[in-house]
């Protein structure tokens, strides 16, 4: 048996990877598009993708954490990135994109809650540890 998820660790590299590209992105396209307001609001949400993609890996490689626990956690920060670094790319880009984004301001916040509740879990997984 391993000692590790393989599909946590595997997503959270392929995720870390997206998040180097979306990142050299607004760090070099992201100029001739939209003003430096935007762009610091962008880093948000790729800042907040690597930290939770790090997070992952950890989750994905240590030991003492209880499968039902790294899977609870896997989801809410994979819903967290998708919602919370998602809507904020795609707000940012509001100006360019060719179809309406404005609904997506509320679902900012709903990742930002999975985001937390996801490292609430993962706290109760290390606090039931017997």
């Amino acid at each position: 048996m391993r000692d590790y998820n393989k599909n946590i660790v595997i997503t959270a590299s392929v995720l870390a990877a997206i998040t180097i590209a979306i990142g050299a992105f607004g760090a070099h396209g992201l100029k001739q598009l939209v003003d430096s307001e935007a762009i610091a609001t962008f880093e948000t949400g790729v800042r907040y993708q690597m930290y939770h993609c790090l997070a992952l890996l950890v989750v994905g490689f240590a030991k003492p954490i209880s499968e039902n626990t790294r899977k609870w956690v896997f989801r809410f920060f994979l819903f967290g990135i998708v919602f919370f670094s998602g809507s904020i790319y795609l707000l940012v880009l509001k100006a360019v994109l060719p179809f309406a984004v404005s609904f997506l301001g509320p679902i900012t916040p709903l990742g930002g809650l999975f985001f937390i509740i996801g490292w609430l879990r993962l706290a109760y997984g290390f606090f039931s540890l017997k």
